[in-house]
């Protein structure tokens, strides 16, 4: 018993409705462009302890609902999606529903128990603990990241560039004062939250506000491949993203070669999945277990087919998020 849903907000970022859902049927009909409903549905409050105790809304759990990350990249992410919740569902013993959204409506929905797992990166992880007191309990391991479920956020300027990597991040980061740089966003973890993080850490900036006063100019990609564009563009003198966008399908080969790596910070925590907290104890266990088997050759396809991870591994929600929040921490940001 399969679907695949797309979830929505609005332009405010209020949660709207899901759709395209149709519980008779055993695998799922594709809406391609989701309807939008008239007026926003009311998001209402996570029931609390005094009005509807825990375990009695654990005890009426019925179906799994998992919010999958879109791809622009992807082909066909409907199809291999609901491969995963197929199998899921075998696993199981109970439907488990696949929903397609950005994590900003992956948070929203843990925290209006209108989604039970997510796959987030780990600054979304941490506002879902915050929203919805869920935890990660696995991380996504990918061969280009060079510490398998960690990796390193990288200040990235042009081949032929004078800047030079010294001995020390601090000498290095001090050459660009008055430059021109390109950040990924002002949200990105590894194109904005680290590098910042790292700046003020050196001494060279107070906090993320006065970053605009150490560089000539500043910008923003929206997104790795915008913020590496600025630079083979000579709009920027630097960008910051994350290692491994230094190739497809963020630029070509022939771009990559042109880049080269001027500094870098280790440790960015991987994306991982989140588990809201009102699910049974046993049922997550057992959900943690099924999805640990998309590690194990017959079934690992269906894994590497959603995005470029190779394992699942079991982390420490605490210890693996700990990175970002001392970089969220240093930069100065809420």
């Amino acid at each position: 018993m399969v679907s695949i849903q797309w979830l929505k907000l609005t332009a405010g970022g209020a949660l709207i409705s899901f759709v395209g859902f149709n519980a008779a049927v055993s695998s799922s009909s594709w809406i391609g462009e989701p309807a939008i409903a008239s007026e926003p549905t009311a998001v209402q409050s996570r029931p609390t302890p005094a009005s509807s105790p825990q375990l009695l809304a654990q005890a009426q759990i019925k179906k799994i609902q998992i919010v999958f990350p879109g791809r622009a990249d992807a082909t066909d992410l409907k199809t291999k999606i609901e491969a995963v919740a197929t199998f899921l569902t075998r696993e199981m013993g109970m439907p488990v529903e696949g929903v397609i959204a950005d994590e900003t409506a992956a948070v929203e929905a843990l925290r209006a128990n209108r989604a039970d797992v997510a796959f987030l990166s780990s600054r979304p992880a941490l506002k879902a603990q915050q929203l919805a007191n869920a935890k990660l309990y696995l991380a996504e391991v990918r061969p280009n990241y060079s510490g398998g479920h960690t990796y390193r956020s990288i200040f990235v300027v042009p081949k032929d560039s004078s800047l030079k990597t010294r001995a020390s991040n601090k000498q290095t980061l001090e050459q660009l004062r008055g430059k021109k740089v390109a950040f990924t966003s002002p949200t990105s973890g590894s194109g904005f939250i680290f590098p910042v993080a790292e700046m003020v850490k050196q001494g060279l900036v107070p906090n993320r506000d006065r970053v605009k006063d150490f560089f000539q100019q500043v910008t923003y990609g929206n997104g790795y491949s915008g913020a590496l564009q600025a630079v083979l563009r000579g709009q920027a003198d630097v960008a910051t993203v994350s290692e491994y966008t230094l190739r497809p399908p963020y630029i070509t080969e022939a771009e990559a070669q042109k880049l080269r790596i001027l500094a870098f910070m280790a440790n960015v925590p991987a994306h991982g999945v989140a588990i809201d907290d009102d699910m049974p104890t046993a049922t997550r266990n057992k959900l943690i277990n099924a999805m640990m088997k998309l590690n194990e050759p017959a079934n690992n396809k269906l894994l590497k087919d959603l995005g470029n991870a190779t394992n699942l591994v079991r982390v420490d929600h605490d210890r693996h998020l700990s990175p970002m929040r001392e970089a969220l921490k240093r930069a100065g940001i809420e």
